[in-house]
């Protein structure tokens, strides 16, 4: 199996990402968001490993990438969890691929990105996506237990945007856990530098569901409703019902836009409300 693999979700309708391809130096993610879903498909997600000989194979993969090629830096498995300041796999990868006519997206929750700007400013074209559900830093630690603080993630976004820009993913939006102060936290996240927000909602998975209600009681009959008896199954996720979905967007682009920052949203249904690409690759 390759390392370099065409990213999944544009085949799906409602994803609105330019042809791209993903990559990562780990099996897994040590994070433990309660909300993830990639620990619905891929086996001891919570047990990250480094991919069998990834360096070397990444050496014979990356020569045979179109010229101007995307390669996201990774949409599954955080490129920046604690395994990488260890093995620093991704820092390796980024010193090989800085060679060649890459333009490059990197997705993380993680402060340890700023490590790297002395190989990121290397790259032509480059966008980091940082993603912060929320600054409160209790709730934080419950959704994200192994994840930097929000605090963390803003100072590293404060950090990097005057060298590379910065988009933040406000992902997932889970009502009404972290959907009453939006507004701080977009406004936070434009002091710091961030130059678009992205958003979705909370898409609900057995496993992920299974979690979220056993670490918040308190929301077990509200979300019930609305996933279980109200939402609606799209490829094996279920959604909230349209209305809340648009409602909760709207309410998010109304605040970017009055910020003035760009805006899209993820896979939402909603690409008419978008004024950039929901990855961040405009700014390439």
């Amino acid at each position: 199996m390759s390392l370099i693999t065409p990213f999944d979700p544009w085949q799906s309708p409602l994803c609105t990402c330019r042809k791209k391809y993903s990559l990562s130096a780990y099996t897994g993610c040590s994070h433990g968001c309660l909300y993830c879903y990639a620990s619905s498909y891929i086996r001891g997600f919570s047990s990250p490993r480094p991919k069998k000989d990834f360096l070397s194979r990444l050496e014979k993969e990356i020569k045979k990438m179109p010229a101007d090629s995307t390669i996201t830096i990774s949409n599954s498995s955080d490129p920046y969890q604690p395994l990488e300041e260890k093995l620093r796999l991704t820092r390796s990868a980024l010193e090989i691929m800085k060679d060649y006519e890459i333009n490059l997206l990197i997705v993380t929750k993680s402060d340890l990105v700023t490590r790297d700007v002395d190989i990121l400013q290397k790259f032509k074209k480059k966008v980091i996506a940082i993603t912060l559900t929320t600054i409160d830093p209790a709730l934080a630690g419950k959704l994200e237990p192994g994840a930097a603080s929000p605090q963390k993630r803003l100072a590293a976004i404060k950090k990097l945007s005057g060298m590379i820009p910065i988009i933040l993913r406000l992902d997932p939006l889970v009502y009404p856990l972290n959907t009453s102060n939006l507004d701080g936290i977009i406004k936070e996240a434009k002091l710091a530098g961030v130059k678009q927000i992205v958003t979705s909602t909370y898409k609900a998975k057995a496993d992920n569901f299974k979690r979220m209600v056993k670490a918040f009681p308190e929301h077990s009959r509200l979300w019930n409703d609305l996933y279980i008896k109200e939402g609606k199954k799209r490829s094996n996720y279920l959604y909230l019902a349209k209305s809340l979905r648009e409602k909760l967007i709207k309410k998010v682009r109304d605040i970017a836009l009055a910020q003035g920052l760009e805006f899209s949203s993820c896979r939402e249904g909603f690409s008419e409300l978008n004024t950039a690409a929901c990855d961040g690759s405009s700014w390439l």
